[in-house]
């Protein structure tokens, strides 16, 4: 009776599993010959660990693979798009778009994290959304694609992604828009706009100085100061993009 409990319950878990993946071919607008590949795409190093028999492969390789395959087909984008753009500009653009946040907040979009095959641990801690895992996932996905298809095909299905993104990313960084740019960027990475809060005034009525922070996701990304508030938000945009673009 017992072993018969065990035994359907494993079998709803490969059911769901398997729709998991179902919905996330759907999301990626791709469907994989080899199921594998993806099924490597989606375990966590972690997962393996704790089953070396069932699973010894896990989506470091394919990470490191997709990483160059996302990498190129952004520059190309980029090199395509919009032919005023220098080597300088392509490679900010670049570190940008293939950063931690874009692509972790890609991978929220996709539900990416539903789908991860991790170990305990890293589950009761939190690993389906933590950023790192959520990136490295979407480029092991990537990296999956190519080895399944080719590069043409990664580079559509990656531009299924975050073609919108880079789009706006070209638009807004041409203009320095900082505003415009932070809020298009935390609309991708958290869903929500950032908070601006004047959090000092100082000098006379006639020649004040403001400081305003800038809030993305509940957390002070930047600050900035100015003679009116709204030179001091766009410095405190500018410095809150400058940090979560380097910190990937």
């Amino acid at each position: 009776m017992h072993f018969q409990i065990l035994l359907d319950s494993v079998e709803q878990m490969l059911v769901s599993f398997s729709r998991s993946l179902k919905k996330l071919e759907s999301a990626l607008d791709y469907t994989f010959r080899d199921p594998s590949l993806l099924i490597e795409a989606v375990t966590h190093s972690s997962f393996s660990n704790e089953h070396p028999d069932k699973t010894p492969t896990y989506n470091e390789r394919l990470e490191f693979l997709g990483d160059a395959v996302l990498g190129l087909s952004v520059v190309e984008e980029l090199f395509r798009v919009e032919e005023t753009l220098s080597e300088s500009d392509m490679a900010k653009l670049k570190s940008f778009l293939v950063s931690r946040p874009v692509l972790s907040g890609a991978a929220r979009r996709l539900e990416l994290g539903m789908v991860l095959r991790l170990g305990k641990g890293e589950e009761a801690s939190g690993g389906r959304d933590k950023e790192n895992i959520l990136a490295d996932a979407l480029e092991a996905v990537v990296g999956a694609v190519f080895i399944d298809s080719d590069y043409y095909v990664a580079r559509e299905v990656i531009l299924h992604i975050i073609g919108k993104t880079i789009e706006n990313t070209i638009k807004t960084r041409k203009s320095h828009d900082y505003k415009t740019e932070l809020q298009e960027l935390t609309q991708d990475i958290y869903g929500s706009l950032p908070e601006y809060r004047v959090v000092k005034e100082e000098g006379e009525e006639h020649n004040k100085t403001f400081t305003v922070e800038v809030l993305t996701g509940g957390e002070c990304m930047g600050s900035g100061k100015g003679r009116s508030k709204k030179e001091a938000q766009m410095k405190a945009a500018k410095e809150a993009l400058k940090r979560l673009t380097i910190d990937d």
